[in-house]
């Protein structure tokens, strides 16, 4: 084992705030073994092949070179528009704990698709590393939708990143489900180099027990009339710690961009900590840029007003929780999908 240190910030801050960084005391890369626990649901073909993952920003030199001799690796090439969401099933049981997926996905010019990644464990038993990428090209007038699952125990180790490119008037849109890990850190890039293109970001995290997410989102902006656009909502409960850290960077040339960021995040606990760190760079004078961040205690009236009509506690803690992510969920479409996920805020938040 050894110290490592992940998602560096793009701009450091105070060392006081301690969160420039995400240092692990006790890091330890495992054997990468075969994995064909994989179920593919996709009207077009996918190949298993990838390129080379080579990022601007980086969660960690280590990690990136694992993902380049990874045991799945996987190309999407949407060459016409898809009715049906691709979907793809990862899962990690005793035999095969271990998964390094680097998924590349290219969206051709006026091509329209959802694909769907979904991570998970067998049963809350199985101690599981995954260190995964999504790597996303998103080519003019292409329109875009990708719905990452973290649906894996508090026993695993989960490391992701996301790296991504929208040309001009392409809509890219990520909704992201980051619930499992007893330690998750994830690492979000995107890169809007086309005029008027369009990236939007909808998360929703949570951390019981004694997990530990760290959060780095980073977007640079270089097209006229671009858009970023970064919601994460959050519930941390029991001795849970989260660290989220954005940034937007309004790149020379990226007239009349807007970029907007907001984090908050529900403690459910007084031993549950919270950090953010929301940053606006800027070298072009004619953007609009916005960031919020918020932390606190669900509203005591609030609380009451529900369990005053015969609500325990904790479920009255869940339907508020589960009403402040409703913004996300509704943007999943599909019923099965979003009902699949309230059962796992509820089945998490015991």
């Amino acid at each position: 084992m050894e110290k490592v240190t992940l998602n560096e910030t793009p701009r450091r801050t105070s060392k006081s705030f301690g969160i420039n960084n995400y240092k692990i005391e006790d890091f330890e890369l495992p054997e990468v073994k075969e994995f064909t626990n994989v179920t593919i649901d996709s009207e077009i073909e996918i190949e298993h092949d990838t390129y080379d993952f080579k990022p601007k920003f980086s969660i960690g030199n280590k990690l990136v070179n694992q993902l380049n001799n990874g045991n799945q690796k996987l190309y999407i090439n949407i060459d016409k528009n898809v009715n049906e969401p691709i979907v793809i099933d990862f899962e990690l049981d005793d035999k095969q704990n271990v998964l390094i997926d680097n998924v590349t996905i290219k969206a051709e010019e006026g091509t329209n698709a959802t694909v769907i990644l979904k991570y998970k464990t067998q049963n809350d038993a199985v101690d599981a590393f995954h260190n995964g990428v999504c790597n996303v090209t998103a080519k003019a007038n292409s329109k875009l939708k990708v719905i990452i699952l973290n649906l894996l125990n508090k026993n695993s180790e989960n490391y992701y990143s996301m790296n991504n490119k929208t040309e001009e008037n392409a809509i890219l849109e990520y909704i992201i489900a980051d619930f499992g890990g007893r330690r998750t850190v994830t690492n979000y890039y995107s890169n809007l180099i086309g005029n008027t293109s369009n990236n939007s970001v909808n998360t929703m995290y949570i951390g019981t027990g004694t997990q530990e997410l760290d959060q780095n989102y980073i977007a640079e902006v270089y097209g006229k009339k671009a858009n970023i656009d970064i919601e994460v909502y959050g519930a941390l409960k029991d001795t849970a710690k989260k660290n989220f850290k954005g940034t937007i960077d309004f790149k020379t040339g990226c007239k009349k961009a807007i970029g907007n960021e907001n984090e908050y995040c529900m403690l459910l606990s007084k031993t549950a900590k919270s950090k953010a760190l929301p940053m606006l760079l800027c070298s072009e004078d004619d953007v609009q840029g916005n960031h919020s961040n918020s932390a606190g205690k669900i509203d005591e009236d609030k609380l009451y007003y529900i369990m005053a009509r015969g609500i325990s506690k904790k479920e009255a803690q869940k339907l508020i929780v589960k009403a402040k992510f409703s913004g996300v969920l509704e943007k999943l479409q599909d019923e099965d999908l979003k009902n699949e996920l309230i059962e796992e805020i509820d089945k998490r938040l015991v």
